[in-house]
């Protein structure tokens, strides 16, 4: 999901990422940090938020110390103490991502709906690299809700799942020419009535194009808060309500953000960058993917890895590079 700021909850935050404490030992048990090795180089301008040493600092690029994993504490983290280390990670991870945003590319909310939409089943970089085509074609909802459908299947075939997606599309488009005077509404209730739209989305357009806070549980997010432990819920929805429970309303939307850029670039499905993980003595399971710091920091992804990132049209304050338009390398 992304976005250029149009009304969104994207930040202005420092200019420079922070992050990755690399080397960290491994938590003792799940309420409290333990002592990490010190910042190591990144290959970009990232360096580690100050709250989340713990320890004496090393020379950037040394080995992690020997013997890796401290022995976990028998006795089990409290609700309370999740809390805490929950919110704790979402401090350090606004150290680590103070330019955290929507990666959808977009300039209203009409845009952000039908960009959203597209971004099942792929990346939000694909979607950024096909809908300019799609709405110098279709810019309004009356525009879209008149298309051809054979016409927009070409247009956004690269997204794949062309076909379902040109009738949501069109479906979504007509529901708002029709019932909602061509405008997209700001309420959760309308929107998860449009063809094609359900709570992920829905959140993802209230948050970003009307300041609406709401959690965005897609699949970077479901995947980091069971590592965490903050629950074990696998429906996206009982997701949505845990965390809700834990944070204030005014953080979801951020949060969302936060929790969705360290899963892109670091706390990756197949393979974690444990040793370059700036939040791993606030980690559970840390161990679960690549703790050497040097082979873990060849795993991080985007700005982090120094890498363009998913948008072709970045906030201003986005350390990294625009992505390159379709076809263009």
């Amino acid at each position: 999901m992304s976005s250029s700021k149009s009304g969104s909850s994207g930040t202005t935050g420092k200019p420079a990422a922070k992050a990755a404490a690399t080397g960290a030992k491994a938590p003792a048990g799940t309420g409290g940090p333990a002592k990490t090795r010190g910042p190591a180089k990144t290959g970009g301008s990232v360096r580690t938020g100050s709250s989340a040493r713990t320890g004496s600092p090393a020379k950037a690029g040394g080995p992690a110390r020997a013997g890796g994993r401290a022995k976990a504490s028998a006795k089990p983290e409290s609700h309370l103490a999740m809390v805490r280390r929950a919110r704790r990670i979402n401090r350090e991870l606004a150290e680590v991502y103070p330019y955290a945003h929507p990666e959808l590319d977009f300039r209203n909310p009409f845009e952000l709906l039908c960009a959203t939409v597209l971004s099942a089943q792929t990346t939000d970089l694909r979607v950024n690299q096909t809908t300019p085509a799609l709405f110098a074609a279709y810019p309004t909802p009356e525009d879209m809700a008149a298309a051809v459908p054979e016409e927009m299947e070409e247009l956004i075939r690269p997204t794949g799942f062309f076909r379902a997606k040109t009738k949501s599309l069109l479906g979504l488009s007509a529901a708002l020419r029709d019932e909602f005077g061509g405008e997209v509404p700001g309420r959760l209730d309308d929107l998860v009535k449009l063809p094609g739209v359900g709570r992920k989305t829905a959140n993802v357009v209230l948050g970003n194009a009307f300041g609406v806070p709401g959690i965005t549980v897609d699949t970077h997010f479901g995947r980091l808060v069971r590592r965490w432990k903050w629950t074990d819920e696998e429906d996206s929805v009982k997701v949505e309500a845990v965390v809700a429970d834990i944070f204030p309303k005014s953080e979801w939307t951020m949060l969302s953000h936060r929790v969705i850029f360290h899963g892109r670039r670091v706390c990756h499905a197949r393979k974690p960058a444990c040793g370059a993980c700036p939040i791993a003595p606030l980690c559970p399971s840390y161990g679960e993917g690549e703790t050497d710091p040097e082979k873990a920091r060849k795993l991080l992804k985007y700005e982090m890895g120094g890498q363009p990132g998913q948008r072709l049209s970045p906030p201003a304050d986005y350390p990294g590079k625009p992505a390159p338009a379709l076809g263009a390398g």
